[in-house]
């Protein structure tokens, strides 16, 4: 891995949180992601399962996470299983972690090969009384791909009828919506290799780059600062795809006079930032273009002092819309007439502002976390509203990382140039 080894505090404070949630004499499993393929002898780069990964620190494929605290034996209440490493492999793949290895990162000092699995867990399931499995619960999930967790889940059901089985996701969504202070530093750190990146392209931007140009400098960026990948695929979308929420092709020329926005994020061990950006292509922007971005520029501002302790989530999206609502009539896309008459089941200002101002961020981009909650201290969340005007072909967003702390809201993005003046003044320099 290209970051720095992280403190093995902060997994195993993270398992003594979970341990307090389950029931007495309760199992739970954790599956590494698979490496998937592609086409011929070709894989995708692997990613761990974010769950395992918070619990443990092992980012390597083909690793099992088992935790019976209630183990009459005590060495057998954390358990790691990986698969078993031999010099045909670290000739061929490079070398896997050793036991001495996986003990370093996790603080696991109990350490099985994955060919031992099976008669371990025979044994151990004779002693639980229920099983918690772990399963990709998620408001945007939408995969159809059979999972690790899923095939050993049918495992179970065919070998170990009588297991009483549970679900652990609420609880690490519970769990791994608060951030520690350790986490919110590797946050940071992918925030501050963001930065690093904006600053990089705002003077190569002219009239005439290509959009992949820019995503290739990002890349370079990041990785000379020990990000892996993005955190998400970038958005760079000049002119008439800035109004398109989620373009992705980043095949464009920009042209002199177009705004470009940007969503990127770089992630450090894991964790992911998340930045929208939106600027002029030549350097400077239009009064029309000027008049919009100080909108979106306000929502931002107010949404962002509403993210405190105790706010109920759904009660800061329905604020934030009564303030674009404002702003949109200021900018002459609505009409006040029309609002005060509106359905407010569906109201106006969807049509310029049709997603969501915030989730949830974390190992995750879009990271787990309940949005029918109130808002707690150690959360972290994007707030990004835009406007998007496609009769204009202008959509302006911008986006900053938030920390929820119980002195107000703290912005992880806080040293990334956002203001007008600033960003003509450094495309310019």
């Amino acid at each position: 891995m290209k970051y720095k080894r992280i403190d093995k505090d902060l997994f195993i404070n993270n398992r003594k949180k979970l341990i307090k949630e389950i029931d007495k004499m309760s199992v739970v499993i954790f599956n590494s992601n698979d490496v998937m393929p592609t086409n011929s002898d070709g894989t995708m780069p692997f990613i761990q399962n974010s769950d395992l990964f918070w619990l443990s620190g092992i980012d390597q494929e083909e690793s099992v996470l088992l935790l019976f605290p209630d183990n009459p034996d005590e060495k057998m209440r954390e358990i790691l299983f990986l698969k078993e490493t031999n010099d045909h492999i670290a000739i061929w793949e490079g070398s896997k972690l050793n036991k001495e290895d996986a003990y370093n990162i996790s603080g696991i000092s109990t350490v099985f090969w994955l060919d031992e699995m099976e008669n371990i867990l025979a044994e151990i399931f004779i002693l639980s009384k229920s099983l918690y499995l772990n399963n990709n619960i998620h408001t945007r999930s939408s995969s159809l791909v059979q999972t690790r967790d899923d095939r050993f889940k049918l495992m179970i059901n065919n070998n170990y009828s009588d297991l009483k089985i549970k679900e652990v996701a609420p609880i690490m969504h519970d769990l791994r919506s608060i951030k520690s202070n350790l986490e919110v530093n590797l946050i940071q750190t992918a925030c501050n290799i963001t930065e690093k990146g904006f600053r990089r392209i705002l003077p190569l931007i002219k009239p005439g780059i290509m959009e992949y140009e820019i995503e290739a400098e990002l890349s370079y960026e990041f990785i000379r600062n020990r990000s892996s990948r993005f955190a998400y695929q970038p958005i760079i979308a000049s002119g008439r795809n800035s109004c398109v929420l989620h373009y992705i092709e980043n095949n464009k020329k920009c042209i002199d006079g177009d705004i470009l926005l940007m969503d990127f994020g770089a992630e450090y061990a894991n964790y992911a930032s998340d930045l929208t950006r939106t600027i002029p292509v030549n350097g400077r922007f239009n009064n029309r273009q000027k008049a919009v971005y100080n909108s979106v520029l306000h929502v931002m501002i107010e949404a962002t002092k509403m993210l405190r302790p105790g706010t109920l989530i759904k009660d800061y999206n329905k604020e934030v819309g009564y303030i674009m609502e404002s702003e949109l009539i200021k900018l002459g896309l609505l009409d006040m007439h029309d609002v005060k008459n509106q359905d407010s089941a569906q109201p106006l200002y969807k049509k310029y502002f049709m997603h969501g101002t915030s989730h949830f961020l974390g190992l995750d981009v879009h990271d787990v976390g309940r949005l029918e909650s109130q808002i707690c201290e150690g959360m972290v969340f994007t707030c990004e509203p835009g406007i998007y005007i496609l009769e204009e072909e202008l959509g302006i967003r911008l986006e900053n990382d938030i920390l929820v702390t119980s002195d107000g809201p703290y912005d992880l993005m806080r040293n990334i140039p956002i203001e007008i003046e600033e960003i003509e003044e450094l495309m310019n320099s």
